[in-house]
């Protein structure tokens, strides 16, 4: 083999080394997103955390309608099971969703921090959430190869280290994401090194 291609041949294997490449994402413009709603808080991803709808999975509605509908409940005042009120939010609560059947949207855009209703500040997280209430549901092959993509992609691009890559209830007092997508963060933070 010349020189030439053994030199290649580095170049394209430490090439993929270093750069994660971008999954398919479902655009704000893709899912038809209304405009974010007043001002929201720029901040500079540090973290990558992980959440769950904590709502059936249900394969019967495209993910730009779920989109829609997170996006409407989001940005009014609401009651939520636990009868607290929620208030409006910006927009979509997270960065990315994650559909049963695999797709990923960009919800809220990711230069804006992200809203809970839990007891932590989420200014620095890269938020994605996964359909499904993975205490009682398992996520699906196509969920699961669809969110070790979007965490190597955005931990390259952030520069998040393995050991930043944590589940909502690291942070605040809450079952989210659920113990069935939970046993996946050493997969996780593994992949990013």
């Amino acid at each position: 083999m010349s020189k030439w291609l053994v030199f290649l041949a580095i170049v394209v294997v430490v090439g993929t080394c270093v750069e994660a490449q971008e999954p398919a994402i479902i655009s704000r413009a893709g899912w038809k997103a209304n405009r974010s709603v007043g001002d929201g808080k720029r901040h500079k991803i540090e973290f990558i955390t992980i959440h769950h709808t904590a709502t059936k999975q249900r394969t019967n509605r495209p993910i730009e309608t779920k989109l829609r509908n997170l996006q409407a409940f989001s940005q009014r005042e609401d009651k939520l099971a636990s009868g607290k009120t929620k208030p409006a939010w910006f927009d979509v609560p997270y960065h990315y969703y994650i559909a049963v059947d695999g797709k990923i949207a960009e919800g809220r855009e990711i230069e804006y921090a992200g809203d809970t209703n839990t007891d932590y500040d989420p200014t620095g997280h890269a938020l994605i959430v996964l359909e499904g209430s993975f205490d009682t549901e398992q996520p699906t092959v196509a969920q699961i190869e669809s969110l070790k993509a979007m965490v190597n992609w955005l931990a390259k691009k952030y520069k998040v280290g393995g050991e930043k890559i944590k589940g909502h209830r690291d942070y605040a007092e809450t079952g989210c994401p659920g113990s069935n997508l939970e046993k996946l963060l050493p997969e996780l933070r593994k992949i990013v090194g």
